[in-house]
């Protein structure tokens, strides 16, 4: 079959047409357009230093997680690997309670190619603050350095490291959720594989932002909206390739590596999807939850009418961001509450 792609519609012409990319949410597109065209540019590894230095330059410090004594922060380190490498998270543990409700075990965003643990925490923290949680953010390592399976191996160990504490943490046992956002979304839902197939730590829930699941790079909204937003489909390949090398998109890549490849989703904790739906990763993350479903699991499912990627995080204000991290914390407080 001969496909036509329109790269300024988004439309196929021939079988499985996808119509032009869906409008984003006026209040989110204004904030869009008032950020610099760095970040709207697609990323590629040649820019990858220079925004890693931007990010690193602008990265909160303790004193900011601490939040006025809400909590105390401090870095740990796993033992030594067998190559040496001692994993850095940062520990987050609310001042407020001797007997957190849950603790957290967080996995940052940026397309497997920027970040570190203190990346998007600041959500993390406002969940924590409300509901009594500790939070362990993962500074695990980045592609193309450390191309699969190094980053989903480290996010491994930090979940192992935290469920191994949680009695020194106050936490009862079992009260632990993984999340993540974008990349770490992914990589939440991969350790979350890697616990029910290895017999690892029981997880009361995993939650997945926007999570970043299918190498394949090919969905109906991956193709809509390249080009436009943020991490758009040049962006979400750069990312696969830095982790996956040539092997991005053949026929055997590990469902460790990308959520979406595996087969079997049965036997998982309760699943919290929300994605937007003016992004690349929308269709991937309806279909995981979709797939959840069918396997007989739990999944609560949330599209974002309008939402590019990470737009509560660019526009915190604006109601529909305000409706997405309500829904989340609603989700976690149900969760928790038994």
């Amino acid at each position: 079959m001969n496909v036509h792609i329109d790269t300024e519609t988004g439309t196929e012409n021939g079988d499985g047409r996808v119509g032009p990319p869906p409008p984003f949410d006026a209040e989110l597109a204004a904030a869009l357009d008032s950020f610099s065209a760095l970040l709207q540019q697609p990323i590629t590894l040649d820019s990858v230093p220079e925004i890693r230095q931007q990010m690193s330059a602008t990265s909160p410090a303790d004193e900011d997680l601490a939040r006025g004594g809400a909590f105390t922060v401090e870095t740990a380190t796993t033992p030594a690997g067998a190559d040496g490498f001692r994993l850095p998270m940062v520990l987050c543990r609310p001042t407020a309670t001797d007997v957190p409700t849950a603790a957290v075990c967080f996995l940052h965003g940026g397309g497997m190619i920027i970040g570190d643990a203190r990346t998007g925490i600041a959500e993390v923290l406002d969940w924590a603050q409300e509901l009594d949680l500790v939070v362990v953010s993962v500074d695990y390592r980045l592609a193309p350095d450390h191309p699969h399976p190094v980053p989903v191996e480290d996010c491994y160990t930090g979940l192992l490291w935290t469920a191994g504490r949680l009695a020194e943490l106050g936490v009862a046992s079992g009260r632990l959720v993984v999340a993540g956002t974008s990349a770490g979304g992914g990589l939440a839902a991969a350790v979350a594989l890697m616990a029910r197939d290895r017999g690892g730590p029981a997880l009361a829930g995993q939650m997945l932002l926007c999570p970043m699941l299918d190498d394949r790079n090919d969905t109906p909204s991956a193709r809509q909206m390249a080009g436009r937003g943020v991490w758009d489909r040049t962006s979400n390949e750069t990312g696969w390739t830095a982790l996956l090398g040539d092997r991005r998109g053949g026929p055997d890549v590990s469902p460790y590596a990308a959520p979406a490849r595996a087969r079997d989703l049965s036997g998982l904790p309760p699943a919290f999807i929300d994605v937007g739906s003016a992004e690349t990763f929308r269709d991937e993350d309806v279909a995981y939850a979709s797939r959840i479903w069918q396997a007989g699991g739990s999944a609560e499912l949330h599209v974002w009418p309008g939402g590019f990627h990470g737009f509560d995080l660019m526009a915190p204000q604006a109601p529909v961001s305000q409706a997405a991290k309500a829904a989340r914390i609603n989700w976690l407080r149900r969760l928790l509450a038994g």
